[in-house]
């Protein structure tokens, strides 16, 4: 991904420049605050802004997004989740896995999706922020057609019957589970309002007499869970939220599981898509995150025919040219100068917030910048485009922090590059010119 230097770091707020510094130190990816490490998105903003736009007007969008490790594609998902969360939109990320979230399993991932629901208000999980919006804007509407008090609960009762009709058709229990939470609520019964909005959720193992107080059975399913994300989208839509953004994060993790459970979940991936694409879900814009080997690679899209046609882009022209449009993105990944100049704005973004700020811009040069960079990116077989997260990690741990708290660290003094086996991931790991420490003096 290509990076360069933002608007001036002096202008943002402590809590945001905390938050980003405090995720790179860790080595992961921000959860927010990444327009203040990502520019050069400009070629994909003008198509994204246009498909969010039709989101918001009802429409629905599918997209993939494709690039080998280390080329952004989280920071990507959660860069667009920024953006759709300044219309108002809802978010959720799910990270794909055959142990927790199997994507053939539609039940396991709207429960996952309500889990980690979020909106530009409230964190993970804002389900029942939203719902009981959503009643609030019911009960607004009512009264704004002449109900009273006394016939308040039958006309939101109209409403709602109205509302939830085409969503009815598929999922009746989602309607029945709204009204059970409701009645539990003006009941003032918490425990029994909960279970019931846990199992709207798709929670398992709900108590039996929550489920027969709102008269719903059993717990949801597969075919259930496609009616219920459609009634979610309803709800969002009344309750001031006119999209849901979906990130299916690291659908590559499909090619190492059994043969079977694969099948069941490209599948699963193809109805998908094909559910979008017919308008069911107006306000839904769907992302997946994947490698080139799992589009391309025989375990993976071309597995399935009807899959591959689907997501068939052509990649064989300059990168230059790709098409945002289409329903596929390539992410470039980085290069020896886009990494130094995220550094640089790392760094920047770092001294103005520090308590020695003169001195980290002293001592952490750009050129002291650019030798860190070559040096990580050496230790891992030379590969660039893997290096950011490790890059980061050292920058900020290593270097910046020790820099501010310490008046005579020296970084090319007193610092040298350790790159050991258990701080990198699998891939990181693969590509490490040793298992050993690698030792390298800046």
């Amino acid at each position: 991904m290509n990076t360069a230097r933002p608007s001036p770091s002096a202008q943002v707020s402590t809590v945001r420049r905390r938050a980003v510094i405090d995720a790179l130190r860790r080595g992961a990816v921000p959860e927010s605050g990444l327009d203040l490490l990502a520019t050069g998105l400009e070629r994909f903003e003008s198509a994204l802004d246009a498909e969010l736009d039709g989101v918001a007007s009802g429409g629905s969008v599918f997209k993939a997004v494709r690039g080998e490790y280390g080329t952004g594609k989280t920071f990507f998902a959660r860069w667009l989740g920024e953006q759709a969360k300044r219309r108002n939109f809802a978010v959720s990320e799910i990270q794909i896995s055959e142990a927790e979230t199997p994507l053939h399993r539609l039940e396991t991932v709207y429960r996952r999706l309500t889990e980690r629901l979020t909106t530009a208000s409230f964190p993970p999980s804002a389900l029942r922020s939203v719902v009981d919006a959503w009643f609030y804007a019911l009960e607004e509407d009512a009264l704004a057609d002449g109900a009273d008090e006394g016939d308040l609960t039958a006309e939101v009762e109209k409403l709602l019957v109205a509302r939830l009709t085409e969503v009815s058709r598929h999922a009746p229990s989602f309607a029945a589970a709204l009204r059970g939470y409701r009645a539990a609520l003006a009941a003032r019964d918490e425990a029994t309002a909960a279970a019931v909005l846990a199992w709207l959720g798709g929670q398992p193992h709900v108590a039996a007499a929550a489920r027969r107080f709102a008269g719903v059975r059993g717990d949801l399913d597969h075919f259930g869970a496609l009616g219920f994300l459609q009634g979610l989208l309803t709800v969002l839509r009344d309750s001031g939220h006119p999209g849901l953004l979906v990130v299916l994060d690291e659908v590559e993790t499909l090619q190492r599981v059994r043969a079977d459970a694969r099948d069941k979940a490209l599948n699963a991936l193809r109805q998908l898509i094909d559910e979008v694409h017919s308008g069911r879900f107006p306000g839904l814009y769907l992302l997946i995150t994947g490698t080139p080997a799992f589009y391309d690679g025989q375990q993976g899209v071309q597995r399935l025919a009807p899959l591959a046609q689907r997501l068939a882009t052509d990649f064989t022209t300059d990168p230059r040219f790709d098409n945002p449009r289409a329903v596929q993105l390539r992410l470039p990944g980085f290069t020896s100068d886009s990494l130094i100049d995220l550094g640089v704005t790392v760094r920047d973004l770092y001294a103005a917030g520090a308590d020695a700020p003169e001195r980290v811009k002293e001592f952490v040069t750009d050129a002291y910048i650019a030798d860190l960079a070559q040096a990580v990116g050496g230790a891992l077989g030379g590969k660039v485009g893997v290096a950011p997260r490790l890059f980061l990690k050292k920058l900020v741990g290593d270097v910046l922090d020790r820099v501010d708290q310490f008046e005579d660290f020296d970084p090319r003094r007193h610092y040298k590059l350790t790159v050991r086996s258990d701080e990198l991931t699998d891939t990181e790991r693969n590509l490490a010119a040793s298992a050993d420490d690698v030792d390298l003096d800046l």
